[in-house]
């Protein structure tokens, strides 16, 4: 397992390089100018000068290379400096990325937006995990049951309702139909300054956090439960199951040791490539709530045709799938012993 870690791991550096240049030569292509979004009144000469002082006078390739030696050395030399408070090399001259609208470096901005979607996105799909393989495994297990057909409902409602749609509604129900001094009314917008600091700063947390987390969770575990419940049915007609029920073992041992065991090979792999998604953000849901998330960030670069910042925060999604994707072949082993890559 090691061995083939290490060569996956090998194996992903030219992937991630690979990425990385198509990335960045899709937004060169595109038809955007950041400088479009400046008033009209600006005479072309400026607008050159601005493009100029972004470096957009240089070839692509130069500009790309730049982009590869802030990105992947001093970027991390930085963070080392500012974990361990040492200097490496030439501090005060190192070059960062850096977005073109607010000129602040785009790590630290990612940085910044990364709590918030954790806490949402991230608890969101947590709850669904915990929501999603329990109905599986019980849908599964008594098929075509009362409990089995209100899943199936519940799911197809789940997976097919979109998140903008939810949203709204559980906003007009329990923010603007439930009286304000009720306890079950929610707040709207979701409080990005606050900071718990006491138990009724904690539950205002908590709180603002129910729809944005329920929105999201109620989507996942739609598509969760179903993949969980397909695979436990494929298992227990199996005949390892037969042999193991035959052997007298307890019911509750072949169903949650040996079936559930097989069952959630092919779940890992759905959970471990939404992963990403977490990091990502909601990109709708957030923008229904508020939610100064990574989905915002990258909305605002789109729309302001910052390409160092839309660029960055597309690499790191594409090295969390990549990550996430080795991530499950490993767990593969783990589930089944039968499965060995050395």
């Amino acid at each position: 397992m090691l061995n083939y870690t290490i060569r996956r791991l090998m194996f992903t550096i030219p992937t991630l390089l690979f990425i990385s240049f198509v990335i960045f030569l899709i937004l060169d292509l595109a038809p955007n100018d950041p400088t479009g979004n400046l008033p009209m009144t600006i005479p072309p000469e400026v607008r050159e000068k601005i493009r100029i002082s972004l470096g957009l006078d240089a070839p692509m390739y130069v500009r790309y290379l730049l982009w590869c030696k802030q990105f992947f050395i001093n970027e991390p030399l930085n963070l080392i400096g500012e974990w361990f408070n040492i200097c490496i090399g030439a501090c005060e001259d190192r070059l960062r990325v850096r977005s073109w609208a607010t000129r602040s470096p785009v790590v630290d901005l990612i940085a910044e937006r990364m709590p918030q979607t954790l806490w949402v996105v991230g608890m969101s799909y947590v709850v669904s995990i915990v929501i999603a393989l329990p109905i599986g495994v019980i849908s599964a297990y008594k098929q075509y049951s009362w409990f089995d057909q209100i899943g199936t409902f519940v799911s197809m409602i789940g997976f097919s309702i979109p998140t903008f749609f939810t949203g709204v509604m559980l906003i007009v129900i329990f923010s603007v139909w439930v009286p304000n001094d009720s306890i079950f009314w929610l707040p709207s917008i979701y409080d990005t300054t606050h900071k718990v600091t006491d138990w009724s700063s904690f539950w205002f947390q908590m709180r603002q956090m129910v729809m944005p987390v329920m929105v999201l969770a109620l989507y996942n575990a739609a598509q969760l439960s179903r993949f969980m419940r397909a695979s436990m049915l494929d298992n227990l007609s199996q005949d390892y199951v037969r042999t193991a029920r035959a052997k007298g073992l307890k019911e509750k041992t072949v169903l949650l040791v040996h079936v559930l065991r097989n069952s959630m090979i092919p779940v890992v792999t759905v959970i471990a490539l939404s992963v990403p998604q977490v990091f990502g953000g909601a990109i709708i849901t957030e923008q229904i709530f508020r939610v100064n998330g990574l989905g915002q960030l990258l909305i605002i670069g789109i729309q302001g045709a910052d390409i160092p910042l839309v660029q960055t925060l597309t690499f790191v999604f594409a090295v969390l799938i990549v990550l996430f994707n080795l991530v499950a072949d490993i767990l593969y082993g783990l589930l089944d012993p039968r499965i060995r890559y050395d």
